[in-house]
């Protein structure tokens, strides 16, 4: 089973996972996909590791987490955004290439027999990137996306904390 969390930046989408995880598990993982860029962005990792409980099992994981066996589990991976952006950076900026790398991992985790709750960001709803490099991002998050979305049995959209099911 595959339930697929988007919306904006600060939408709800970690909390309403951590709901539906809670309520599918009494001990699902939470599986993180970033990398801790510098200290602001460790404050980041603290604060969503400090709304969650001994019930949770976390494993840290930045590119290939279908290396890992997540069969029988609920997982939440928090969050394609920044799993796709280590890809990104290191093929240098190659968007056919990290496109191609991450539906690949896509496709291999999902062939576990899990239940997987991704969440992802929304991107092209905001301001227009002033860098090609950021364009070309938002238009590598767009195609990862959808590729998501139509591979997910469930597809919520957050907006301001709550939840629009899509499908």
């Amino acid at each position: 089973m595959i339930y697929y969390i988007t919306g904006g930046a600060r939408s709800g989408k970690s909390a309403y996972a951590q709901k539906l995880a809670l309520e599918l598990s009494s001990n699902p993982i939470y599986l993180a996909t970033a990398r801790n860029w510098d200290a602001d962005f460790d404050q980041r990792i603290k604060r969503h590791q400090n709304d969650r409980d001994e019930r949770w099992e976390n494993i840290e994981e930045e590119k290939y987490p279908s290396k890992i066996n997540f069969s029988g589990r609920v997982v939440v991976l928090d969050c394609v955004t920044l799993w796709l952006t280590n890809f990104y950076v290191d093929v240098k900026y190659d968007i056919e290439e990290a496109l191609h790398q991450i539906k690949t991992e896509i496709d291999l985790l999902t062939q576990q027999k899990a239940t997987f709750i991704i969440i992802s960001n929304e991107l092209g709803m905001g301001l227009h990137a002033d860098t090609e490099s950021g364009r070309k991002f938002t238009d590598l998050q767009g195609w990862t996306n959808q590729y998501i979305a139509q591979k997910a049995d469930q597809a919520v959209f957050m907006v301001s904390g709550l939840p629009l099911v899509l499908k």
